[in-house]
């Protein structure tokens, strides 16, 4: 691999990795911290089509029609894994062998027992191994991160929290990956994996059991597609149905360790609802909650000594919070801002960090493996919960595999 510069590829040219591909384009212009040389070197996906067009529309050398052509090229060093949960542990393993540097899409894989041995190879790489959990880069989330961790919300009580999806709320959208697999492993682990990780970050403090698990599939089958499926667009289906596996609605609360309460809702086939998450924390000195609809804004309520005050005020997100400063090219109150963005603080993160330069408070390091492994248990222990009729599931602190 070279020295002098940082070659860049992802795996998987669906939605999501359009969203890698275009954050490390831009993540080389934001902040002043300088990078080396970054290459945009390849888009890697056996279906050719979306590789090639990921590729040209991205400004990238190459495409690939497949992993292997990733883990053997020697001009490449930092390579995002984006594909579905249950190829991740095979190209991982691969790609850390090969001594490059990986981040991998979220849930770290479809079983625990993959999981931990994703973090043995990890611990035992001389590369770099870490998780997407892209809403942690939000200004918003993070400042609710702020607002618990320096007491401003007094002692956390609880936590109410929900994320609904529509993507799979109309019977006619096709059958994929997404709908195979165990208990737990659909909407639980698609949506239901960035919001547990937001409660436990919003909250400052981690969850330690959860109860009241269930879990619900309402659409028992899907058409076959005609042809490839990729991202979440409508696509030809033939007159074939296949029947679906795992959860379309998950519901559980949870425990965490500084005493708060927490109660998670996750759905994908929530009518009217492409992409609406929200996280409410309360506490003994106020409450603060940020839904992503509204990205720019947090509403805070403060206990205030003239009760004719009381009330929730709106913040608008600025320079002053999380990511904001150096993190937009038009950086000041009030201007545009989503979950792209997160993805390009996460690359930039990623780069940054495989570069050499320091970590700062202002762009902190992505999480790695051990915490993605953390996160599969605790969704575990919500599945678990339900197949067990709501009964308490602690999370257990294993040692890897």
């Amino acid at each position: 691999m070279s020295t002098t510069d940082i070659g860049v590829a992802v795996i998987g040219a669906g939605m999501a990795g359009k969203a890698h591909a275009a954050a490390y384009r831009s993540a080389t212009t934001v902040y002043s911290a300088a990078l080396p040389n970054v290459r945009l070197v390849s888009i890697a996906d056996a279906y050719e089509p979306a590789a090639k067009e990921t590729a040209e529309r991205f400004g990238y050398e190459r495409h690939d029609t497949s992993w292997q052509a990733i883990v053997d090229a020697e001009d490449i060093d930092v390579v995002s894994v984006v594909v579905a949960n249950r190829l991740h542990r095979e190209i991982v393993e691969a790609l850390l062998a090969a001594g490059k540097h990986v981040l991998c899409e979220k849930p770290l894989s479809d079983t625990i027992e993959d999981a931990a041995a994703m973090v043995d190879a990890a611990a035992a790489a001389k590369g770099i191994a870490r998780i997407g959990l892209t809403f942690r880069r939000s200004p918003g989330f993070a400042l609710l991160n702020r607002l618990a961790a320096d007491g401003t919300l007094g002692r956390i009580y609880n936590i109410d929290a929900s994320y609904w999806a529509d993507y799979a709320a109309d019977p006619a959208v096709p059958i994929s990956w997404r709908f195979k697999g165990p208990a737990g492993s659909g909407a639980l682990a698609d949506v239901g994996s960035h919001l547990s990780y937001l409660v436990e970050f919003a909250a400052g403090s981690r969850i330690v059991s959860v109860h009241g698990g269930i879990l619900n599939t309402l659409i028992a089958e899907r058409p076959v597609p005609a042809g490839a499926v990729s991202g979440r667009g409508q696509v030809a289906v033939t007159d074939r149905f296949d029947s679906v596996e795992n959860d379309d609605v998950a519901t559980f609360s949870a425990l965490l360790e500084n005493g708060a309460n927490a109660t998670l809702q996750v759905s994908r086939v929530a009518a009217g609802h492409p992409n609406s998450l929200a996280v409410q924390v309360f506490g003994s000195a106020g409450a603060a909650r940020f839904d992503f609809r509204n990205p720019g804004v947090v509403e805070l309520f403060l206990r205030d000594s003239d009760p004719a005050l009381a009330g929730w005020r709106t913040i608008v997100l600025g320079p002053d919070h999380p990511y904001w400063r150096g993190g937009l090219p038009m950086d000041a109150p009030g201007v545009g801002i989503g979950q792209n963005e997160g993805f390009v603080f996460q690359a930039r993160a990623m780069l940054e960090e495989v570069a050499g330069i320091p970590a700062s408070d202002s762009l902190p390091r992505n999480a790695d493996f051990a915490d993605a492994l953390r996160n599969m248990r605790l969704l575990d222990a919500a599945a678990q919960s339900a197949l067990a009729g709501g009964a308490t599931v602690t999370i257990l602190e294993e040692a890897s595999a």
